[in-house]
């Protein structure tokens, strides 16, 4: 006996689809779906939050020294003649930014690998813009769940699909 549902699907299609739903949970909050697959989802989405509860902290602050061009008010980059030639004139800056730790790193990359990339238009703007689900998920949700042992997930039975009567249910964070 298999400790997994097989979603009438192959492996491939099957790993796809846990992927494309989990990611889909994970940036919009909540879902539609069916009974079955929403079990299958909550395994891998509450792992994944789970993950980042446990390493949400763990960096530490570091301050680096950058080059950055020099823009003027149109958002142009400045340029200098040198020898003849336009050079780019630039002004070092220093930033600081986050330094995840090893372990941190780790779990950013195993959510890597489960997570699709998403492209969400902000308002205001027409070109899409790619959302960092990993910052996401370490920013905003492991915050809002670092307090609770599990149990990130709910699943809210909504009815019967019209076409094949499949148990639809709808799965949101809680």
């Amino acid at each position: 006996m298999a400790n997994y549902r097989k979603l009438g699907r192959t492996s491939s299609q099957r790993k796809a689809l846990i992927r494309s739903q989990v990611t889909a949970l994970l940036a919009n909050g909540k879902i539609v779906t069916t009974e079955a697959k929403a079990k299958e989802i909550r395994k891998v989405a509450e792992g994944l939050i789970a993950l980042a509860v446990k390493e949400k902290d763990n960096y530490e602050e570091v301050t680096v020294k950058a080059k950055v061009a020099r823009k003027d008010k149109d958002g142009k980059r400045v340029k200098e003649v040198v020898d003849g030639k336009k050079v780019t004139v630039y002004d070092e800056v220093e930033k600081t930014i986050k330094k995840d730790k090893p372990s941190r790193l780790h779990a950013r990359r195993e959510m890597l690998k489960v997570l699709y990339p998403v492209k969400e238009v902000p308002a205001g703007k027409k070109k899409a813009e790619e959302v960092d689900l990993v910052a996401k998920l370490f920013d905003e949700i492991a915050p809002k769940y670092e307090n609770r042992k599990g149990g990130y997930t709910r699943i809210i039975k909504i009815g019967l699909r019209k076409g094949d009567a499949a148990m639809e249910v709808l799965m949101e964070l809680v």
